[in-house]
Parts: C-alpha cells; structure tokens; sequence
C-alpha cells in the first residue's frame, strides 16, 4: 500500500451508469410496498421490477386511444395486480 495517493483527477458519482433507467422518490402505500414485496419474494423478482412491470402494463398499447394515467387508475391497477397473486 501506497503512503499516498492522487485523487485529484476522481470524480464523484456512480460507478456505473444505468441505461434506461431514472431514479425518482415516488411516495406508496404501506400495504401496497408491503404486497409487492411479499410477491417478489415468492417469485424470486425484485419488488420495484414487479411494480415497474404493473406500471408496464398499465401504459401498454396506443396513448392516443388511452385516457391518460391518473392516481385513481393507478391504485386501481395497483389493486388489482395485488388480488390477482
């Protein structure tokens, strides 16, 4: 091991970027977390994998011919994926 070391050219940050891919803070239920947590576990999955790919679904198909996406809706998708496990 080096007495010193040259950190003047290091940048902070993530070491890798992810492509395709935002982080956001997006406020949820207790029970909603708490569900979709309980499926990932028994699928093997990630929770925020499930939760994206119910949000997937619920976007699916033309946006033109689709009302737009409204917290009413999305808890309801949100239910219904929750039932349906």
């Amino acid at each position: 091991m080096r007495d010193e070391y040259d950190f003047s050219k290091g940048k902070r940050g993530p070491v890798i970027a992810s492509r395709g891919k935002t982080r956001i803070t997006i406020m949820l239920d207790d029970d909603v977390i708490e569900a979709f947590r309980a499926r990932a576990d028994s699928s093997g999955t990630g929770y925020q994998t499930l939760i994206n790919s119910v949000l997937r679904k619920a976007i699916s198909g033309s946006q033109e011919t689709q009302k737009p996406l409204t917290i009413a809706t999305l808890r309801r998708v949100l239910r219904e994926e929750l039932r349906a496990s």
